[in-house]
């Protein structure tokens, strides 16, 4: 796995749009200047394959988690909320009377708009973070916590479309261009702190594997061996929160990697214990949304998909093929 993963990432770097020979990659990488290649090597494809690596740990990371702490395969990222709440976020950076405040400040205080962007991203998802959090504080059932949550992402999805519906046509592009996802859109500046951060929380993850393999025993049996679930349920939850919120502030909203990269992972190693799918869901998700990023920028041409549509696109027939594959998977909750 790590093999493919340091492949994937060297033909990232040499396929797009312009086809980079290996021995002006090396050179590059070996610092001999000169390249005609060296910009677009290092100010565009080290960036984004990094962002893909990270954004891919991060969100199959996430998977993980709330597969465990709920027991369910469909769980995701995305399944409290969280994503829609940075979607809400940029809305009000982009849609309506928001969009004329954005450019104001914009004006004022020199900031970039992609920046202002990552912050409404970010506020957004902790905002809801923090409605969860409360809420999870009051509900002792995991099942209700998980429909609140996905009450929580209608009622601002539908808060989005309305804000949709009385924005400009030039609005909903910018915010539509938003929601496709794109590893492309994060400077070298912001993948300092992307990196930081989601490296910080991935760390913490594997610390608290333990834990999570506890928990996966059920709420009685964990809370018999001396475990606070109550605790450890609302830990799992901020590490999934700040994840989900910093991959969807940089990245915009990337699907079915979170979904998809747990089940491969349980599949390929036929385990449950988290010490070895903390680890191999980091592998995996990068692999995976290095893949998928490669597939988006169709090598050779001008275009570039999605990023969305091709994780979709690639993850629904995975996770099917492995529920096929594997009748028994609820077993492994």
């Amino acid at each position: 796995m790590i093999l493919i993963l340091i492949a994937l990432f060297n033909i990232n770097l040499l396929v797009g749009s312009v086809f980079i020979p290996f021995s002006e990659l090396w050179n590059a990488l070996a610092g001999d200047g000169g390249s005609a290649y060296e910009k677009i090597i290092y100010l565009f494809r080290i960036p984004k394959a990094i962002t893909a690596l990270l954004a891919g740990s991060a969100l199959s990371v996430c998977g993980l988690l709330m597969q465990s702490l709920f027991r369910n395969p469909l769980a995701g990222p995305s399944v409290l909320g969280i994503t829609s709440g940075s979607s809400i976020g940029v809305a009000l950076v982009l849609l309506g009377s928001g969009y004329s405040a954005s450019n104001y400040i914009i004006n004022q205080i020199d900031i970039d708009l992609s920046f202002l962007i990552f912050i409404a991203a970010s506020a957004g998802a902790a905002f809801i973070m923090a409605i969860i959090l409360i809420i999870a504080s009051k509900i002792q059932d995991n099942i209700v916590l998980l429909l609140v949550g996905i009450m929580i992402g209608n009622i601002t999805l539908s808060v989005i479309s309305i804000w949709q519906y009385f924005a400009r046509p030039e609005q909903i592009q910018d915010f539509l261009f938003w929601t496709l996802g794109s590893l492309s859109g994060v400077s070298n500046e912001k993948l300092i702190l992307m990196l930081v951060v989601v490296v910080s929380l991935v760390i913490l993850v594997y610390l608290f594997s333990n834990q999570l393999n506890v928990m996966l025993t059920g709420k009685n049996y964990a809370t018999s061996m001396g475990l606070n679930y109550k605790t450890n349920r609302f830990i799992i939850i901020l590490f999934t929160s700040l994840l989900t919120g910093v991959v969807t502030g940089f990245c915009g909203p990337i699907g079915f990697v979170g979904i998809a990269v747990p089940h491969i992972a349980r599949s390929v190693f036929n385990t449950s214990n988290h010490k070895i799918l903390i680890p191999a869901t980091v592998i995996l998700g990068s692999i995976i949304l290095l893949f998928c990023d490669l597939i988006a920028h169709l090598p050779g041409s001008q275009y570039i998909l999605p990023i969305n549509a091709v994780t979709a696109l690639i993850g629904s027939p995975i996770v099917i093929w492995v529920i096929i594959r594997n009748k028994n998977i609820h077993k492994a909750f």
